[in-house]
């Protein structure tokens, strides 16, 4: 399709940018441009949005770009990605309310600082909440099934919903809402416990994540989810790709990283097409070596260019 401009969009009173570089917000650093980048002031002016933007303009949204992987070829239509105004957390007794735009270990910090438990492992999960929302993002004994009391979503057509736990079908790195609705916000609960003994356990989940993923690259989150284990044999995905001689493997400049094969890296001057090919190479080998298919948990958006 045509590159969209903002003379195709509707007025707003958040932020627009044109040809935005998309690269730049995300972890692998890599990837084309979006046509537009919209950052709504509020709720109200995302449901106007959506609501005015006709349905044939493609409309995404992004968080902190942890788990995305941008083409070389960039983004037609407009990318959304959420700013101040849904970074807020507030707290009531147990439930701990956040915007979509929250980085998950904030809210983590907030839930522990107000002696609410049972959200620490979002201290392990990087990315945002609503992109946590979307996948059942998880880690370390806890996902946001546990947890999330309600959603609230914008639709393709600027209508607000309310969705409770059941309704978004969670299972395993999976929610079954369905790909038009825009997460804005969720509340979860937790369980009283003492301040400085949720602090540990999330300072422990901390420690363990730095000593185990090469946090300190340009990578993104665990690229593959894992897989049944009756089908594997109880292997993870980085013991797949381990047991196939993939750690350490090259594309390009982009590399199965030698600290945790299931984690890839841009060393540099990767470009999106490296990782992919790097990527879909494993899942090549690991089927036919192993039998073992591997889905994608990394989101792919745009063009190959």
């Amino acid at each position: 399709m045509k590159k969209i401009t903002v003379k195709n969009l509707p007025t707003v009173r958040g932020k627009y940018t044109e040809n935005a570089d998309l690269s730049a917000l995300t972890w692998f650093r890599v990837g084309g441009p979006a046509d537009v980048l919209f950052s709504p002031a509020n709720e109200d002016d995302l449901g106007a949005f959506l609501k005015e933007t006709p349905e044939e303009i493609p409309v995404h949204v992004m968080g902190v770009g942890s788990n995305l992987l941008v083409r070389d070829g960039g983004v037609r239509g407009v990318v959304i990605r959420f700013g101040s105004p849904f970074r807020q957390v507030q707290v009531d007794g147990m439930r701990v309310t956040a915007g979509a735009g929250c980085i998950d270990a904030q809210v983590a910090k907030a839930a522990a600082k107000a002696g609410v438990a049972g959200l620490e492992f979002f201290r392990g999960v990087p990315g945002t909440i609503g992109g946590a929302i979307r996948m059942n993002a998880g880690a370390y004994g806890g996902e946001v099934k546990d947890i999330l009391v309600e959603a609230v979503a914008y639709d393709r057509k600027g209508a607000r919903h309310v969705l409770t736990n059941a309704d978004l079908g969670f299972s395993y790195r999976h929610c079954s809402a369905p790909e038009d609705l825009i997460f804005t916000g969720a509340t979860f609960e937790g369980r009283p416990d003492d301040p400085a003994a949720i602090t540990a356990r999330m300072e422990e989940i901390s420690e363990k994540r730095e000593a185990t993923q090469p946090i300190r690259e340009r990578t993104g989150g665990s690229t593959f989810a894992n897989p049944d284990p009756e089908v594997s044999g109880g292997k993870k995905s980085w013991q797949l790709i381990d047991e196939i001689g993939g750690r350490g493997r090259v594309v390009g400049d982009a590399q199965v990283s030698e600290h945790h094969c299931n984690f890839m890296i841009n060393r540099g001057k990767a470009t999106a097409a490296d990782l992919e090919a790097l990527i879909e190479s494993l899942r090549k080998d690991v089927l036919t070596k192993t039998g073992v298919e591997l889905h994608w948990e990394i989101r792919r958006l745009g063009d190959r260019g």
